[in-house]
């Protein structure tokens, strides 16, 4: 299945050369969750602070369990601090 995914901030370090506007498509398992492909990525689970699935907020309970479908969209933030 093909997924969209889009890093930011610093989490944008992770995505692979060619990526463009901060994003990639991938190809992933079914049955693949959220967890799966942060783990493909090399990115702690705790950097993806704010996760955004189709434009809906994903609750961090739903991230190592919920698989993702073909075509989702998934946007990804780190932790950030300022103001």
């Amino acid at each position: 299945m093909k997924i969209k995914l889009k890093l930011f901030a610093t989490l944008g370090r992770h995505l692979p050369p060619g990526a463009r506007r901060n994003a990639i498509t991938i190809e992933a398992a079914d049955g693949s969750t959220l967890f799966d492909l942060l783990d493909r990525y090399g990115i702690d689970h705790e950097e993806a602070f704010m996760v955004v699935r189709n434009g809906v907020f994903m609750p961090p309970a739903q991230r190592p369990i919920e698989p993702l479908r073909d075509g989702d969209t998934l946007a990804i933030w780190p932790p950030v601090a300022g103001g």
